[in-house]
């Protein structure tokens, strides 16, 4: 369970809210390959951020993964926090204040899914790849380890198709561009599980993870169909994301936003507390190799060919963002003027 100390539960607690369903697009990947293309641009036009169906990632998969996540997290707080090899941590979101009703495991991922030990530290964000270090011979066999590396390298698989997709519907022309900076040896990517318990008595509302946008290219994920996702429409007004049990959810990442020109959203969402049952999500981040060049890709500059952003590197862009609160705009200190 989560341990909050004295305050700290007026840090999140929210006042009761009920945002309406959210209209969001589907996306099946065994549709016929423009068709879906032109599906996931205008999603990701519209909202960066949509349900992803005929994704090939077997359920009894995920479903084995998010069983074995909750056993983990139902034993008792001492071992859980013994678990270095897993990256355990609780309530605290990133070294700046931030804190949620959530514990978590976070690992690094390697291009063939595997998942290296990760030592935990205070940071959260996935900016805390850096405390990713690789396995070592002498680390101890882990049969939850063992589930989510078969896991996390069926989501690599797909979330690579995911974005073949995108360069084509956007007619960029090397169907590799964005693809490649998911799946290189040296790329930079995550897997969370949160775990979410049920609201303390106290408060009838409570922020899991507060808002925030995802800094990486894409974050792919799915939840033991437990609402609690919400996002962040156009005018800025809250919407509900309905549980899916049987697919998975994409998020543009301001690191997408900027491959685009902007032209794709970088979503705003969080999750909040407000019921009697545990949701437990798992989310795949995958981000460049951290010496990469980020910018807009040519193609999508426009007749002007003006690039809305900077260029930097994702170690740079991780670093910066490292060091804000939750809720900043990280992408603001790119912009060019």
């Amino acid at each position: 369970m989560v341990v909050l100390a004295k305050g700290e539960l007026d840090q999140i607690a929210l006042p009761a809210a009920h945002p309406p369903p959210a209209d969001v697009r589907s996306v099946d990947l065994s549709a016929p390959r423009a068709a879906a293309a032109r599906a996931m641009v205008a999603a990701c036009e519209e909202h960066g951020f949509f349900r992803v169906t005929g994704h090939g990632v077997p359920l009894e998969l995920a479903r084995a993964a998010e069983a074995a996540s909750a056993r983990f997290f139902a034993l008792p707080q001492t071992e859980k926090e013994a678990a270095l090899q897993l990256g355990y941590g609780s309530k605290r979101i990133g070294g700046n204040g931030d804190l949620g009703w959530v514990e978590y495991l976070l690992l690094g991922v390697t291009p063939s899914g595997a998942v290296p030990a990760a030592f935990a530290s205070s940071s959260t964000l996935p900016c805390a790849a850096a405390a990713a270090v690789a396995a070592s011979s002498s680390t101890p066999p882990c049969p939850l380890r063992d589930v989510l590396e078969e896991y996390a390298a069926a989501v690599r698989r797909m979330a690579r198709a995911v974005l073949e997709l995108m360069a084509e519907g956007l007619g960029v022309a090397s169907p590799d561009a964005l693809a490649r900076l998911v799946t290189r040896d040296d790329s930079d990517c995550m897997l969370r599980v949160n775990h979410y318990p049920p609201r303390p008595a106290a408060a009838e509302l409570v922020t899991g993870f507060g808002e925030h946008t995802d800094p990486q290219i894409i974050s792919v994920l799915r939840s033991n169909g437990t609402s609690g996702l919400e996002i962040a429409l156009r005018d800025g007004a809250w919407a509900s994301v309905p549980p899916d049990g049987d697919a998975f959810f994409v998020n543009v990442g301001d690191t997408l936003q900027v491959l685009t020109n902007g032209r794709f959203r970088s979503v705003r969402h969080r999750v909040v507390v407000n019921g009697d049952r545990s949701r437990v999500s798992m989310i795949f981040f995958g981000g460049p190799p951290p010496g990469e060049r980020l910018a807009p890709l040519p193609e999508l500059l426009g007749d002007g060919g003006r690039s809305r952003y900077k260029e930097f590197t994702w170690k740079e862009f991780k670093s910066s963002g490292c060091r804000t609160r939750l809720a900043e705009d990280r992408l603001s200190r790119f912009e060019n003027c």
